[in-house]
């Protein structure tokens, strides 16, 4: 399975900032490629987002968006959603982090899963890193490794 840690890149964002998130999401990216292609990909809006979602491989992409309103789910049960979208051939699969104003009805209505990281608002560079931790510890756990016991 090919997963793509997306997200809608902030208007007007600073780099240097910026580079001690993208070194943590691209570590946990990198310690998921043991047992599935990780990819994180900025977009410059949602709609470009969306699009690369509805364009991506020959099957049709899942869609996770992350949104205050949506489902609250253990790390287990996370990683038992990636189960099934394996166990039923989904190739390609979108983690997503949307817009500082949300994602649109439009968006919301594609998404095969909204999922929420709690009640608090996260800074965008914060939810992508624990989004990132997230499918990681996940795919540790289909694996059986230790890291999810550990922590």
């Amino acid at each position: 399975m090919r997963i793509t840690l997306a997200h809608v890149s902030p208007r007007g964002g600073n780099r240097a900032k910026m580079q001690p998130i993208q070194a943590l999401v691209d570590e946990y990216a990198a310690r998921c490629r043991g047992w599935d292609e990780v990819e994180d990909k900025g977009f410059a809006s949602e709609e470009r987002l969306v699009d690369a979602a509805s364009a991506a491989g020959r099957t049709r992409a899942v869609v996770c968006l992350l949104d205050g309103r949506g489902k609250r789910m253990t790390s287990e049960e996370l990683a038992g959603q990636f189960r099934l979208w394996r166990e039923a051939g989904r190739q390609q699969v979108f983690c997503c982090v949307g817009p500082a104003d949300g994602w649109s009805d439009a968006a919301r209505q594609r998404a095969d899963l909204l999922l929420s990281l709690g009640p608090m608002t996260l800074a965008h560079g914060i939810a992508r890193v624990v989004l990132a931790e997230q499918v990681y510890r996940a795919l540790s756990i289909l694996a059986g490794h230790p890291y999810h016991g550990g922590h």
